[in-house]
């Protein structure tokens, strides 16, 4: 679903947004920031970032810089990457790379 969501924004920025001009009161421009939110969101949360983003988007608006928020993961994907993180022996422990009972 994501995908012809961002060529129908692709076609508006080809077509209708070269004879609107520079209406945009942020950085960057309404089309490019659907196109973003949607591609790093997914359809469903990017479209509702978009909607918003064009609601606050009117003549009554300071404007300004407003990029897409990073996507965050879910708690229980954390949980997961620090799980599958590889551990690495410490020099001390035993069977390390550095043994140096032994003497030089």
């Amino acid at each position: 679903m994501k995908y012809p969501l961002l060529l129908l924004i692709k076609l508006y920025q080809w077509t209708i947004s070269p004879l609107l001009g520079p209406v945009c009161r942020y950085y960057p421009s309404c089309s490019h920031y659907g196109y973003g939110a949607i591609d790093r969101h997914g359809a469903l949360k990017g479209t509702v970032l978009t909607a918003w983003r064009i609601l606050r988007c009117n003549p009554w608006s300071r404007g300004g810089v407003d990029h897409v928020p990073p996507r965050k993961h879910p708690v229980w994907h954390q949980r997961l990457r620090a799980r599958l993180r590889p551990r690495t022996l410490s020099p001390a422990s035993p069977g390390g790379a550095h043994n140096n009972a032994q003497g030089a």
